[in-house]
């Protein structure tokens, strides 16, 4: 029975009788935060046409311990739960979006989100991953960012294994069915492009229309400007090729 907190872009050239795309943006972390804070990539989603969710589901800061808490040896639970939640309530109230042409998208464990969404539910006709979790048995081997695993997780992968791997993406990619976008820095040492190779080789094997976007000098987070206008405009014709 916990609100959670959720916002809404409209997309340019909104018209109240036109049925619109619309793109579930989540956030890092899992601890970050969405607020009342200009978004350039959100804006240029909503310049092309797109409805932008995004949500601050459970584990999100800002709203108490106990709300941050959630994710807590279920990455992919409740906080799941909540983004479900939010998409279904902004199709409720919001008749000009069009449920058949959904997208998924966000970085890091945004990213780990997305790759776990399209593996639980074929809602989403695309996605895009950036910088993503997929199997958090080989992120501890291979990350820098080892203590994310003994916070959220209680352990070591040698002590944790079957909980580790119930809460992968990897693990589920049988079922995946949404075309998906892999973005990754090839220098990344907070989550391994190797995290990005393994998604999107189960998905390669599986049949799924799939592409894996590697930039070169880049860490956990694209720095260089031309790099950053070419994820930009890769995820926007990825989307628009799937969603319009």
């Amino acid at each position: 029975g916990t609100e959670i907190q959720g916002w809404l872009m409209k997309p340019s050239g909104w018209r109240a009788d036109r049925k619109f795309p619309m793109i579930l943006s989540i956030h890092g972390g899992p601890h970050g935060m969405y607020g009342y804070a200009f978004n350039p990539t959100l804006q240029a989603y909503a310049m092309d046409g797109y409805a932008v969710l995004y949500l601050n589901p459970r584990g999100s800061n800002g709203y108490g311990q106990k709300f941050s808490d959630g994710t807590l040896n279920e990455w992919g639970g409740g906080d799941y739960r909540d983004l479900m939640a939010g998409i279904d309530e902004a199709l409720k109230r919001y008749q000009w979006i069009d449920p058949n042409r959904l997208g998924v998208t966000g970085g890091s464990y945004g990213g780990f989100m997305t790759n776990w969404i399209i593996t639980q539910t074929p809602r989403f006709k695309a996605a895009v991953s950036v910088a993503s979790v997929s199997n958090l048995i080989s992120f501890y081997s291979t990350s820098l960012y080892q203590d994310l695993i003994h916070a959220e997780f209680g352990g070591f992968p040698w002590d944790n294994y079957d909980l580790l791997w119930q809460w992968s993406p990897l693990r589920y990619a049988r079922a995946t069915q949404t075309p998906t976008m892999f973005i990754h820095g090839e220098s990344d040492n907070d989550v391994h492009i190797t995290q990005a190779e393994e998604m999107y080789m189960a998905l390669k094997r599986r049949g799924v229309e799939t592409v894996l976007v590697r930039y070169p000098r880049e860490g956990h987070g694209l720095r260089e400007p031309r790099h950053r206008v070419d994820a930009l405009e890769r995820t926007l014709s990825w989307f628009d090729r799937f969603l319009k």
